[in-house]
């Protein structure tokens, strides 16, 4: 009997571990496109936009009176986000914000303060 419970168990932990990778999968697939601002909660101004791309770039439009570009690259491991973008004097700046949801349309970050943002998949 112990035996299989053990296989059951077994079986069980694989199909979760299957599913946690299908879900990895999921966010690196789903976070590709053009993404706008649409409730900021961090510095991010709304109706900014962030577009990743699939060879793990990113460029992201700062809404204000210059429309300021940021370019960087990024990498989605399961519900964490790394992003690095490039400053000034060739300086790079890095952050990993937290996927809290992540659709074909809605896409909701955390950051390390606590600070949301969320964004609409846009057209």
């Amino acid at each position: 009997m112990n035996r299989l419970f053990a296989l059951a168990l077994g079986g069980f932990l694989i199909a979760l571990t299957g599913f946690a990778a299908a879900a990895d999968d999921d966010n690196a697939k789903n976070i590709i496109g053009k993404w706008e601002v649409t409730k900021s909660g961090s510095d991010l101004p709304t109706g900014s936009t962030v577009e990743f791309t699939k060879d793990g770039k990113l460029l992201a439009v700062i809404k204000g009176d210059d429309n300021t570009k940021i370019e960087g690259t990024y990498k989605v491991e399961k519900e964490k986000m790394t992003v690095k973008i490039k400053g000034e004097g060739n300086q790079t700046h890095e952050e990993v914000v937290t996927i809290l949801k992540l659709t074909e349309t809605v896409l909701e970050t955390k950051d390390k303060d606590g600070k949301t943002d969320i964004f609409k998949k846009a057209k």
